[in-house]
């Protein structure tokens, strides 16, 4: 009988590195849509609450459905008090009313029994971002996404929200592993950039995510990171590259590397609205 072979040694696969760096990708995409303006959001109580609103939702249908909420109430508190019912009616314009309704009154009532009765959340500016994050989490349905969201853009601190967007573009330009959950993800890539990068991250890649790098049909060709993204389509990208060479369009030559991606440049793209500005300023005295 045959002496087995031995068995072969595996090496450990090394995790792939991006081809293109995040501070490159921030320069890049901001070019294309920016500047992103970090504009004044809601407290965090109403913030949370649109937040939850916002959710599988348009920005549309959530902003409708933040306005009839407060038109019909009032304030929070109001809402706090009121029949789940009722609350599923003020916000059925914004879909999922069902499950929305019963989660606002649950959460906007545990806040009230963490904070002695009220819902003024700005302390939580006052504390390390961590624990305020903490906080938080403690309460029904809040995660890491949510939580992200409040910390960053109702009190101006350096933590990262992902959404499906961020998360479809991280992975694919390798920024996070392939099999990285999404809260995963939320820690290492707030860990990967300095506090000033995290809201111009956040910024480009839910627009490149909207409007190139779509889940379905992500649009290589028109991509300025195409040139470091492992996932791209060449075929999309060389087609391109042609388009551009019989219409007599330069090609973009601001890469890193210096040398041009082959796509044109996007005009008239700007960059995705704060989706509730107006709603902030109905809400001032």
């Amino acid at each position: 009988m045959p002496p087995k072979s031995a068995a072969k040694t595996r090496r450990p696969r090394r995790s792939k590195k991006p081809g293109v760096a995040i501070p490159d990708a921030i320069r890049l995409l901001t070019d294309e849509y920016g500047p992103f303006e970090n504009e004044p959001r809601l407290d965090p109580a109403h913030e949370l609450t649109f937040t939850i609103l916002s959710q599988h939702t348009s920005d549309r249908n959530s902003e409708r459905a933040f306005r009839s909420l407060m038109h019909r109430f009032g304030d929070l508190y109001a809402v706090a008090n009121a029949d789940v019912d009722d609350i599923e009616q003020a916000i059925a314009s914004g879909g999922l009313a069902k499950i929305k309704a019963p989660r606002i009154k649950t959460v906007l009532n545990r806040i009230l029994e963490l904070n002695d009765g009220s819902l003024d959340l700005s302390f939580l500016g006052e504390m390390p971002m961590n624990d305020a994050r903490t906080w938080l989490r403690q309460l029904p349905g809040i995660g890491p996404k949510s939580a992200g969201i409040i910390l960053s853009f109702s009190l101006g601190m350096p933590a990262m929200a992902v959404d499906t967007h961020i998360y479809r573009v991280s992975q694919r330009l390798g920024f996070i592993g392939p099999k990285v959950n999404a809260d995963k993800a939320h820690e290492i890539l707030e860990a990967a950039m300095p506090p000033e990068d995290v809201y111009p991250f956040h910024a480009a890649l839910i627009t490149h995510g909207r409007q190139v790098c779509k889940a379905q049909r992500p649009l290589c060709g028109a991509c300025v990171v195409s040139y470091g993204c492992p996932s791209r389509d060449e075929k999309a990208i060389r087609q391109a590259a042609s388009d551009d060479a019989s219409d007599n369009i330069s090609a973009d030559t601001d890469r890193p590397d210096g040398q041009a991606p082959g796509r044109r440049r996007r005009r008239g793209t700007t960059a995705t609205p704060v989706p509730h500005t107006q709603v902030v300023k109905e809400l001032q005295p």
